[in-house]
Formats: C-alpha cells, sequence, structure tokens
C-alpha cells in the first residue's frame, strides 16, 4: 500500500506492509466526548471518554478496559496547548503555531511536527527528518466526526492517536469559542 500526500515542504510517502490503520469515530450520542478506535477488521481497539474538568480532558481505554493514555488541555495559554501521557507519564506536548492558512503543530515528542491542510480535514505527522510517522484524513460524509489514521510503525499508534485526539479538542475548542 502507498499513500501519498503534497505538503508545501516535501511529499511524504507512507509505504510498507507493516502501516497499521485507525478509525477514530465519535459516537453519535454522547454527553462528553465519546470516540470508538477500530483497526482495520473493524475491532475496537481503544475508547475514548472525555472527563468533566477545566478544559478537555480525554481519557483512553484498551480493548480490555485498562486506562493507557490522557489528553489534558491546558487552560491559560496565549495558543491551545494538550499534555499527552501514557500510561500516567507524561510524554509531551501538542501546541498549535501561529500560523496563517494552514495549521501547523509543535510536539514536544521524537521531533515531532503536524501540517494540515486549508479545510483542516487532513494532517500529516513527521518526524525531524521529514519522514512521515502518521497521516490523517477526515472523512467529511458522516453523521459524527471520522477520521482514519494511517501509522507507519503500529508502535507509534497510540502515541499518533492521543495527538489526533487532541487536534479534534483544539477544533471543538476554537468553534466553541467562536460560537459566543
Amino acid at each position: 500500500m502507498k499513500i501519498q500526500i503534497k505538503n508545501s515542504r516535501k511529499c511524504y510517502n507512507l509505504c510498507g506492509d507493516d502501516t497499521m490503520k485507525l478509525l477514530f469515530k465519535q459516537r453519535f450520542f454522547s454527553w462528553f466526548d465519546r470516540y470508538d478506535i477500530y483497526d482495520e477488521s473493524g475491532q475496537i481497539i481503544y475508547q475514548v471518554e472525555g472527563r468533566l474538568s477545566w478544559g478537555h480532558k480525554l481519557v483512553i481505554y484498551d480493548q480490555n478496559g485498562n486506562e493507557v493514555g490522557n489528553v489534558l488541555e491546558k487552560v491559560m495559554t496565549l495558543l491551545p496547548k494538550f499534555e499527552i501521557y501514557k500510561n500516567n507519564e507524561y510524554i509531551g506536548c501538542l501546541s498549535k503555531e501561529l500560523s496563517f492558512f494552514t495549521p501547523h503543530y509543535h510536539i514536544d515528542y521524537n521531533g515531532w511536527h503536524i501540517d494540515g491542510t486549508l479545510t483542516e480535514w487532513n494532517y500529516t505527522i513527521v518526524d525531524e527528518n521529514y519522514d512521515t510517522v502518521a497521516i490523517i484524513r477526515k472523512e467529511i460524509f458522516n453523521l459524527t466526526d471520522t477520521y482514519v489514521i494511517d501509522v507507519k510503525d503500529p508502535e507509534n499508534a497510540l502515541d499518533a492517536l492521543m495527538f489526533v485526539l487532541a487536534i479534534d479538542a483544539e477544533k471543538c475548542s476554537r468553534n466553541k469559542r467562536q460560537n459566543y
């Protein structure tokens, strides 16, 4: 399988048999943010639940119901920031960068960086060498937010998922602020 996305900086390729595909789908009826994350065979491998807090707080559970990660929004910051925890250990922070037409996010984790498209439907996570870590595509003809995440190395799947959750939470917060 070969996926190619053009970006202003470089052309990214995601190839190989080890590529893992995740489907991130928000539940239709839920009081707080709730997502099911499916693998290619349609099995739920992660569940995400929003918790009541000041700012977004998302808790990620594996298929056995064990808590494996957290995405916590830092409040009172100039630009949006989200702290990411894996197995209760801090792994990094996603912060939105000031940009004019396309969204850019800095991650203080493994030298990763995220670039988005003007529509904010597609994103690419790259490392410091501009090697593709993951490609994220939003499916637009669904009743709820639905993303497809192609991860080059399955070992990075949970990490990439948590950064995608942070981006989705940032967009949700921004939309709520614009409606006031």
